[in-house]
Order: C-alpha cells, then sequence, then structure tokens
C-alpha cells in the first residue's frame, strides 16, 4: 500500500491566486509595505488647495479687469453724453481727433484746435480731454484733466 503524502504547509498558509494577496507570497516576491493613508490624503489635499487657490487667484484677477472694463465704458458714455451737450461748430469725423474744452463760464466746447495751438490767450479754464471718435459714435478718451487758467 503506497503511503499518503502529506502536505508540511498549512492550507491557510497556501493560496491559489498569489497575485491577490496583500502580502509577499514567496521569498523572491516583492516587498510590500502598507501605506500610510494619512499622509496620502495629507498631500493628495495639499495639492487640491495649491491648484485650487491658482484657479480662484486668475479667476479674480479677471474679474478686477471686467471691473475695469465696465469702469472704462461707463466713463466713455459720461465723457460722450457731455461732449454731444458741449458747443461744437462743426460735425465730427470718425476716427479723428479733437479737444474738450471747459470755458470759464462752466459751459463745454468741442474744438478742433489742441491746447499748444492758442498760443498766449487760452480762452478756456481747462482742457477737459484729448478725444478721438469711435466708430459707436462713443469717444475714445486719451488725455485728461489739464489746468490752463492762470488764476
Amino acid at each position: 500500500m503506497k503511503e499518503e503524502f502529506e502536505n508540511p504547509i498549512s492550507v491557510d498558509k497556501v493560496t491559489d491566486k498569489p497575485g491577490l494577496l496583500e502580502y509577499a507570497h514567496s521569498v523572491g516576491s516583492a516587498i510590500i509595505k502598507p501605506e500610510d493613508k494619512g499622509k496620502i490624503k495629507g498631500r493628495s489635499v495639499t495639492a487640491m488647495r495649491e491648484q485650487t487657490d491658482l484657479q480662484l487667484s486668475q479667476l479674480y484677477r479677471q474679474m478686477q479687469l471686467l471691473a475695469e472694463q465696465a469702469t472704462a465704458i461707463r466713463n466713455r458714455v459720461e465723457v460722450s453724453e457731455r461732449i454731444y451737450n458741449a458747443q461744437m461748430g462743426f460735425e465730427p469725423i470718425v476716427g479723428h481727433t479733437y479737444y474738450f474744452y471747459e470755458k470759464k463760464d462752466g459751459t463745454d466746447v468741442l474744438s478742433m484746435i489742441a491746447p499748444h495751438e492758442w498760443g498766449r490767450v487760452n480762452p478756456f479754464r481747462r482742457c477737459v480731454a484729448t478725444v478721438r471718435m469711435m466708430a459707436d459714435h462713443t469717444w475714445d478718451v486719451q488725455y485728461h484733466d489739464s489746468d490752463y487758467s492762470e488764476e
């Protein structure tokens, strides 16, 4: 009679799927160390915060730019309305530069004559703006608040 083979390795220590074990299954296997999950989460949270801070900073700069653009448009409309209420003895042409003055009595005048072209006698209190008529009939303000009075 043939003796039955008795395996010296315990059945509890043998598997038919060694790749699914959470530890090395033989002496030549790669070392498997448990991960510190707190450290992994900490690094992930730090990276996430850095990325979101960068994105929020970009959005903030974009909001600032939009606010500045809105203010510039509002100012352009205010100056345009004031220019259209001013005295002018000509019809402005799109793309041309003009000079917006305030008289000594407080009324406004649009002129083709630049401040330095008046010579010694400047009939205005100040040059409010150098303006250029744009295609949408608003005015691009290129220069502001020069005082020419000799008071």
